[in-house]
């Protein structure tokens, strides 16, 4: 399968770095709308067909492969099908969880999120949420979601203004996605956890992040900010109807998990086929 061609210079050049020297790339996925389609409930999601099993042939090929998610890791791990897939590293709570080789490491969640536990219910009562509304706890966070609702956009917007209000009074901090917003603790996020398994990285090292919402832009950044040290960086965008941002920042945009699925086939072939 053919690798697609990124839109810009910087992009190219990280893509044939990562296919020339694969043991000095990292790879690095968002899951829920990169690597598992969008679905009306976060439980039902599953890794894209071929998905699960791409991500295994090529983590023995490349320096690095990463999933960094929103979700709790162990739930990425067992939806995605991962338990298997030698090497994978998957950061949870955008970085604040760590699974590998089977072990969770995380900190305990601060106080704010016992406090949004308690009180969201209420809050989204008061507010005249749209039936359909439903709170997803992920333990070390709350997320809102509307995607059920008649009209999910306008059952999202009447929600802004109290849920922010609400993760200030908490110390947690709001992060809006798609037909969804979370209220989370600080001080963490995609572009922090992928800087922080870029720390390591030699100056021959080229980094892949593809993701597809609002949530990805810092890890967006990130990509960018090792541009300007001198490292190769792709960013990809598993593209939808519902997130354009992600789209306009990206050196590559793929037809949203299928896409991705091709991509991951593409540089397998593109890295073995050296060899």
């Amino acid at each position: 399968m053919p690798l697609p061609k990124p839109g810009s210079d910087a992009g190219a050049a990280a893509l044939d770095r990562i296919v020339q020297r694969p043991a000095d790339a990292v790879l690095s996925f968002d899951f829920d709308g990169t690597l598992a389609p969008i679905v009306s409930d976060p439980r039902d999601a599953r890794a894209y067909p071929g998905v699960t099993a791409e991500l295994a042939r090529l983590a023995p090929l490349v320096g690095r492969l990463v999933i960094i998610t929103g979700r709790p890791a162990a739930v990425a791990v067992e939806y995605g099908g991962l338990t298997d897939v030698a090497g994978i590293l998957v950061l949870g709570h955008y970085g604040l969880e760590r699974w590998e080789d089977g072990r969770v490491t995380a900190p305990d969640p601060p106080i704010g999120v016992g406090l949004v536990r308690e009180e969201l219910p209420e809050l989204l009562r008061r507010s005249g949420a749209h039936d359909g509304t439903w709170i997803e706890d992920k333990g070390h966070s709350l997320a809102v979601h509307t995607r059920r609702a008649a009209d999910p956009d306008a059952a999202l917007e009447i929600l802004r203004i109290p849920l922010a209000a609400l993760a200030q009074r908490a110390g947690l901090t709001v992060e809006p996605g798609r037909r969804v917003i979370e209220l989370r603790p600080a001080g963490m996020d995609k572009g922090s956890a992928l800087a922080a398994v870029m720390a390591g990285a030699g100056e021959d090292a080229a980094v892949l992040y593809a993701g597809d919402d609002l949530g990805d832009l810092a890890a967006f950044d990130a990509v960018e900010r090792l541009r300007d040290k001198g490292l190769r960086g792709l960013t990809v965008c598993s593209g939808s109807t519902e997130v354009a941002e992600l789209a306009a920042r990206a050196d590559l945009v793929v037809d949203g998990p299928p896409g991705v699925a091709e991509l991951l086939t593409g540089l397998r072939e593109a890295i073995t086929g050296r060899r």
